[in-house]
């Protein structure tokens, strides 16, 4: 089974269809969701979304949205976490980091919402999930400064392999997503298939970052096409992950659903088997049982994956993450 370790799935993109867009991602095999807040005002929705649908959220502010963001909105984050610290759904803190990519967001209030956050995590005893754009170096400085030990999760990672290496040996895992699918995504897919096995774990960021199966050119949204990621698509983007490192499918979803159970240690109390052992992290050799909705994407995996023949790149305003 696989675990989507980051899905917006309180975006107004899903409001139409939330409920049939969890039942495909359940049908397609993929057991658990994490849902990450952005800001204060989405703490209560990401929380009763993950009730009402099974899933595991997160509690942060996101740096796109600390402009709006006042003191107060870190007082509330500490008491919700409070509030909440016995909901077995609430695996960490996040979303929350440094994006150093949009020019507009002052870097000194970044940082002091991403220094805060850290300190309630530490306070708090949880891990985090961190946005990554153009600013890991900052982003692991901090988290010396922090000293903080509870690990969590690089979103959307796209450094250097010295930086992942660094997030490694601070207790992170790295997320992949849609953009291992493009093949000029030469870095991304380079670090997918060469970092250690117990760096992945497996991501959609859904609405955002679709995988290249579903991306739309600049001249076919500017003539009215949408697109939309979803948490369903992970497997098709394991098997890309899967084709990289030369293994199956099936240890693909194996190993990376134990990363996510390592980097977030509470959402093994809402999987499946975990008592059995199938949580604990192996290397793939040893083939596991088919796991359901796979049969449909394995032929992808022995075809050399999807995302061939197609330019890479994230979108501005088609899945550029959050």
């Amino acid at each position: 089974m696989w675990i989507d370790t980051h899905c917006h799935l309180d975006a107004a993109e899903f409001d139409e269809d939330r409920d049939d867009v969890v039942r495909r991602a359940r049908a397609a095999g993929v057991s658990q969701v994490v849902i990450p807040a952005v800001s204060a005002q989405n703490f209560e929705t990401v929380r009763a979304l993950a009730h009402a649908h099974g899933c595991a959220y997160a509690l942060g502010i996101h740096p796109l949205y600390v402009m709006q963001a006042s003191p107060e909105d870190l007082v509330a984050l500490d008491e919700a976490l409070a509030r909440h610290r016995d909901d077995p759904r609430l695996v960490a803190i996040g979303e929350i980091g440094l994006d150093f990519f949009v020019r507009t967001l002052d870097p000194a209030r970044q940082q002091h919402f991403y220094q805060e956050q850290l300190k309630l995590a530490r306070r708090h005893g949880l891990p985090v999930i961190l946005h990554v754009r153009r600013s890991a170096d900052q982003l692991l400085a901090g988290l010396r400064r922090a000293g903080l030990t509870s690990g969590g999760i690089g979103h959307a990672f796209n450094g250097s392999r010295q930086q992942a290496d660094a997030f490694l040996a601070l207790g992170f895992r790295l997320g992949f997503g849609g953009t291992v699918t493009f093949d000029r995504s030469l870095q991304i897919r380079r670090l997918a298939a060469e970092l250690p096995a117990e760096a992945l774990v497996t991501e959609t960021d859904a609405p955002d970052i679709p995988p290249q199966w579903l991306y739309k050119t600049a001249e076919q949204r500017a003539a009215g096409a949408t697109v939309r990621n979803e948490p369903g698509e992970l497997p098709r983007i394991g098997a890309a992950l899967a084709a990289l490192r030369g293994w199956s499918l099936e240890d693909t979803a194996r190993v990376t659903r134990a990363n996510a159970l390592a980097a977030l240690p509470r959402l093994a109390a809402l999987e499946p088997d975990t008592a059995s052992g199938s949580g604990q992290a192996s290397l793939p050799g040893h083939e596991a049982a088919g796991q359901p909705g796979q049969e449909a994407v394995r032929a992808e995996v022995e075809g050399g994956g999807p995302g061939a023949g197609q330019a890479a790149g994230q979108r501005a305003g088609q899945g550029a993450g959050r």
